[in-house]
């Protein structure tokens, strides 16, 4: 075979309503809807023909290796085990090298380990010349996930990534849908530049806090489904702001969403986190909640344009930095490098 390169990128997405109702039962059971958005932060990713007959992987952010004869039979546990997981999908005959590195580490609240796995997808499905939609590699990176592996954990990240853009994604047992939303750019524009993402200095692996989550449902605890239903709804409401070009509204659900957020699951509001948000409120944001399952990461935050700098410098006081970013509207890319 011609010894060939494939490159490629996936953007990690920001989730502004409905991240919670998108994990099993809830969403199968009441069905579940997303409204997020992609951003210009990204993982990466070659794959290339080796010299020998061994599978490798490098990821760069972490400085790990992993190596092993591609006719083993994968195990799929260890270091890298989402990417071997993958692997085990596609028929890989001979030795490859495999290239990974994101602009945000996982726990985060980016949805970068779901990006990864999509990335990976994406990679060998152009390596082997295997045609994929945009549904098959985002059900697939989530079965990797939630089965293969039982990483806890929703359904978005895998969708929101790979379609890429601003999306309305609904979840039924029967089939996931992803609405693309037709924005008005000067919308989009007063949006992006009204949101501040913040990152808390610390991430967090998500595991503990969905399970809890789920725990809390499947126990019909009052609190937890009433606050599903209404992150539920204020998904919907924060569409029709977007769509309305009624963004102080938006961010007034977006606020919200973060309130119902905290009922769900206490847990991913820690202390240190409400003291945070307070701080921002009382600095100009009408708006914001902790992204991915919570307790660290990046904290998401809007406020008018008079105030955005005035709640810049209050987070940098208390030693929160805030990130510039853009909205990313491509979703996963591959391409064959010369």
């Amino acid at each position: 075979m011609k010894r060939r390169t494939i490159r490629g990128k996936v953007p990690l997405r920001i989730s502004f309503g409905g991240g919670g109702t998108d994990v099993a039962p809830y969403y199968i059971e009441r069905g579940g809807v997303v409204l997020s958005c992609t951003i210009d932060k990204y993982a990466y990713g070659t794959i290339r023909k080796s010299n020998d007959h061994n599978v490798t992987i490098h990821s760069l952010d972490f400085d790990i290796l992993v190596k092993y004869d591609v006719s083993e039979n994968i195990r799929v546990e260890g270091e890298l085990s989402l990417v071997k997981a993958v692997l085990k999908h596609f028929r890989i005959n001979h030795g490859v090298e495999i290239f990974l590195h994101s602009d945000a580490p996982p726990g985060s609240g980016l949805g970068s380990s779901s990006a990864i796995a999509t990335l990976v997808i994406g990679l060998l499905s152009a390596y082997t010349r295997t045609p994929m939609t945009d549904y098959e590699i985002s059900e697939l990176a989530y079965q990797v996930e939630r089965h293969d592996l039982r990483i806890p954990g929703g359904k978005q990240d895998q969708y929101a990534c790979t379609f890429g853009g601003m999306n309305l994604i609904e979840f039924r047992e029967d089939a996931t849908i992803v609405n693309p939303l037709r924005v008005p750019r000067p919308v989009l524009n007063d949006l992006e530049y009204n949101l501040l993402l913040c990152y808390t200095g610390k991430t967090r692996l998500s595991g503990g806090l969905i399970e809890k989550q789920v725990r809390r449902y499947q126990e019909k605890r009052d609190d937890t489904v009433s606050a599903m239903d209404d992150l539920k709804r204020l998904a919907y409401n924060m569409k029709d702001a977007i769509l309305r070009g009624e963004l102080r509204k938006f961010g007034g659900f977006l606020h919200e969403s973060g309130e119902s957020k905290r009922r769900m699951n206490p847990h991913a509001y820690p202390k240190q986190i409400l003291s945070v948000y307070e701080t921002a409120r009382e600095h100009g944001a009408i708006g914001g909640k902790i992204l991915g399952a919570g307790a660290g990461g990046y904290l998401l935050l809007y406020a008018d344009f008079d105030r955005r700098r005035e709640l810049i410098e209050a987070m940098k006081a208390i030693n929160i930095m805030p990130v510039d970013f853009h909205f990313d509207y491509k979703g996963l890319q591959t391409w064959e490098a010369e």
